[in-house]
């Protein structure tokens, strides 16, 4: 049985595109995407908007900032975006093909890149509605997660022109420092345990392992997977928070997002993809192959996990601090201040007990 092609939906009111100055800059900038233009929307996702382009029977994917993105610009650079999926082009064959780039404004109300279409199954909740998620794809795909992952970080920066993209040196300190600022710039809401677990983050950080080019959001529902085997990545998406930093610190990410089945429910509920499917690697598995994959040893990892939910906490923090200023009105994002809190708890445990285990 072939599974359902991920499908977007009418765009949502408010987050419009405008199609005639589209067009006139396609004709202009990007001739190959000259034509009358449908759009869609594909409705999952809590950061950048993402449309699906048919033009004369070809089908792009455009993606642009959320309205209201100007006030925390820094995590919506449609550049930066960009420019690494440009630069991994014929580097690593698992990303979409990159068409155009536009920096103007003018044209739909901010910055905005297309690119080729991969049409495949995306797992977009913690029981999708998919067939062929069996213990054994489950084990699979926990597989392939974790090689992918190595497969990134093993990528040769500097041969694909990526040696000036980031700042290594320090990138475990400026991330512990940049994402605090940032949690105090959105708060809204006194969470302790978000402040405990800033201060035990800058008291305990570890020498750096290395530099690679480092995802910064990678778990299942930035896959495009085959839809006959679901085992197998056609495609990561989602390269917005991509740099070269310390590969731990994108594994921490990782496993903030990987919930298993003894986790708090108030975790299941996060939506964050079927990883506590039966089959699925538990956390401890994901570090122990990822680190025999990347020759990179496991100590301190409840520091990266810690850092990963307290950093997907914040990444909350932001949206929801945008509903409550009301530059969006998407009724998704009126409850991500629980999720907040969730997180910041969670990190508490992990402290407490020196474990990523439940």
């Amino acid at each position: 049985m072939t599974n359902p092609i991920d499908t977007p939906t009418a765009v949502r009111h408010g987050e419009e595109l405008d199609t005639r100055r589209l067009r006139d800059w396609f004709a202009e900038q990007a001739p190959e995407l000259d034509g009358e233009i449908t759009v869609e929307q594909f409705p999952s996702g809590h950061s950048n908007l993402t449309y699906l382009l048919q033009i004369d029977g070809n089908e792009y994917v455009l993606r642009r900032p959320p309205f209201g993105a100007e006030k925390i610009a820094k995590g919506h650079d449609m550049s930066r975006e960009w420019r690494i999926l440009s630069a991994l082009d014929g580097h690593f064959d698992a990303i979409p093909r990159p068409i155009a780039y536009c920096d103007d404004p003018e044209v739909i109300g901010a910055s905005f890149y297309v690119m080729e279409r991969v049409r495949g199954v995306i797992l977009r909740s913690n029981n999708p509605d998919v067939s062929g998620l069996t213990e054994g794809s489950m084990r699979g795909l926990s597989e392939a997660f974790v090689d992918t992952l190595a497969a990134i970080h093993d990528i040769d920066y500097e041969a694909c022109g990526l040696g000036d993209f980031g700042r290594p040196e320090g990138y475990v300190e400026r991330q512990i420092k940049g994402w605090t600022k940032r949690y105090h710039r959105a708060r809204t809401d006194d969470i302790p345990a978000m402040e405990e677990a800033a201060r035990w983050l800058a008291a305990n950080m570890p020498e750096e392992v290395g530099a690679s080019v480092i995802h910064n959001d990678f778990k299942y529902d930035n896959f495009v997977l085959n839809p006959d085997d679901l085992t197998r990545v056609e495609a990561v998406l989602d390269w917005e928070m991509a740099t070269i930093g310390d590969p731990l610190m994108d594994l921490g990410t990782s496993l903030a997002y990987w919930v298993e089945p003894d986790d708090p429910t108030v975790f299941h509920a996060l939506d964050f993809g079927p990883t506590a499917l039966a089959g699925n690697y538990t956390r401890r598995q994901l570090v122990e192959r990822y680190c025999d994959k990347a020759g990179l040893p496991p100590e301190n990892i409840v520091f990266y996990y810690v850092y990963g939910l307290f950093k997907v906490a914040v990444i909350g923090q932001q949206i929801y601090f945008r509903f409550t200023e009301g530059d969006t009105d998407d009724p998704r994002f009126a409850m991500l201040i629980h999720a907040v809190r969730a997180l910041a708890e969670r990190a508490t445990v992990a402290i407490e007990n020196q474990s990523i285990s439940p």
